[in-house]
């Protein structure tokens, strides 16, 4: 688990189904939600929870995760000698078995740079695993256990997103290493997306209590189906302080498709589109009831917004019916769907409701950074690549963004000598717009250059 005021801690869940004796589980195929009904009275909800733990318990897994890291003992680092020396560190989290054939869902953070994966079910049978597909901006991996004999139990996931304010949850996991543990608590938000957990999710919210150990276990509703994947918690003693994060099922399952659609890495849509949050004081200046939506401040020439006729001043309110209201909520609906998929847009125009079709698709150039070496100028020795939006993207930064990134920077070159650094984005010089190396190695003695280091703008003069 990561200690900080954020920290990581339960899963991912996807899913197949609840019944071990379903045809099609046994077949290594998704299954229906379960058709189990929500306690109808005070009464039937004091009863227990055991029929719905009992359906979903036995294909929620451990996980033990084996890293080699190599380390040098700090006394003698301190004289600059010393052996290196290899130490094994095991981490441990939780898990959901979401395909009887043994397709596994946990979090990256449980199993990253892993040599070795170890999940123990929960009739205590033992199985290695080897990752499909890790995805850390979500924090979802996918796991194939190996030698698996006979269907394994599965949950099912629930991907509708039918949830309310209120719904009575559960979380199982392995927290703290104590063995298999379920809690329950409710819905307490939905659409969180101000978390700093990531910069493109929406999370549902629960007080159900979750603790290090739980990372990879599943957020399961009264249905005895996978809703969402317990992510993270905010904590300042690092245990539960009844503030948990899921990552909502709709994203889950669009990791899992992509991982056992044979894909590396998860393809993620844009809209070309960027805006501001609707406050009161622009809801008013519009003429809107109430704060709601994203108001259209930029469009990308050519992207799929502009071509579906959004315009600037635009109010999104709406991805495919679900709710929007500000730039992180827009990237999550936007990203759980497929590329190529026709997206229904509802706006505000001029106060008037208008819905329009939006074919999303990948955020255009190459992901790869492919640097060159600078040979003059005041960057001289640096290598750099011209950003695309969609490297731009992967690094962590705006896709609107055009410039020139610095890619190292190394001591005792012109460009260091300058105090440029690895990962500055250089936006202009002299005034002009950095498309192109050309324009970087324009840089001499007395040129303005202005980049972007850190998020922050920064303006001088080479000297």
């Amino acid at each position: 688990m990561k200690s900080s005021s954020l920290v990581l801690a339960a899963a991912l869940t996807l899913a197949a189904c609840g019944n071990a004796n379903s045809s099609k589980a046994q077949e290594g195929v998704f299954a229906e939600p379960n058709s189990r009904q929500v306690p109808g009275s005070a009464m039937e909800m004091k009863s227990s929870f055991a029929p719905v733990v009992r359906e979903a318990a036995p294909a929620v897994v451990n996980i033990s995760a084996r890293t080699v890291q190599t380390v040098r003992d700090p006394y003698f680092q301190f004289f600059g000698g010393g052996m290196p020396q290899q130490r094994v560190a095991e981490s441990a989290g939780s898990g959901v078995i979401v395909r009887s054939d043994g397709i596994v869902v946990t979090n990256n953070h449980v199993i990253e740079n892993a040599q070795a994966i170890r999940v123990v079910l929960n009739d205590r049978r033992e199985f290695a695993a080897r990752v499909i597909l890790a995805d850390e901006r979500s924090d979802i991996a996918v796991l194939q256990l190996e030698d698996v004999t006979g269907a394994l139990p599965v949950l099912a996931i629930d991907d509708q997103e039918e949830q309310e304010v209120g719904d009575l949850v559960l979380a199982i996991g392995n927290p703290f290493g104590v063995g298999q543990t379920v809690t329950n608590g409710i819905i307490s938000a939905l659409n969180r997306t101000e978390t700093g957990i990531s910069d493109s999710g929406s999370f549902i919210q629960t007080d159900a209590a979750i603790n290090p150990g739980n990372s990879g276990g599943p957020l399961v509703d009264m249905d005895g189906d996978v809703i969402g994947i317990n992510t993270a918690i905010f904590s300042r003693s690092g245990s539960s302080a009844g503030v948990g994060f899921a990552v909502p099922a709709s994203m889950v399952r669009r990791v899992v498709d992509s991982a056992l659609g044979g894909a590396s890495s998860v393809v993620r849509p844009w809209l070309g589109v960027k805006g501001d949050s609707v406050t009161a004081d622009i809801a008013r200046s519009l003429g809107l009831d109430r704060p709601q939506g994203l108001i259209v401040t930029e469009l990308y020439a050519g992207g799929p917004g502009a071509r579906a006729g959004i315009q600037d001043g635009d109010v999104i309110t709406a991805v495919a019916g679900q709710e929007v209201n500000d730039q992180g909520g827009l990237n999550f609906r936007i990203g759980t769907h497929s590329p190529n998929d026709t997206v229904a847009i509802s706006l505000l125009r001029d106060g008037r409701p208008v819905t329009v079709n939006a074919r999303v698709q990948p955020l255009p150039g190459d992901t790869k950074v492919v640097p060159e070496t600078i040979r003059r100028g005041s960057f001289a020795g640096a290598e750099a690549a011209v950003l695309t939006p969609a490297l731009a993207d992967r690094l962590g930064g705006d896709p609107f963004a055009q410039g020139v990134i610095i890619v190292s920077a190394p001591r005792g070159t012109y460009a260091s000598g300058n105090g440029f650094q690895r990962g500055d984005v250089v936006l202009r010089v002299d005034g002009r717009p950095a498309r192109d190396l050309a324009a970087v190695t324009q840089a001499a003695r007395g040129s303005e250059v202005v980049i972007q280091r850190q998020g922050r703008i920064m303006t001088g003069r080479v000297s």
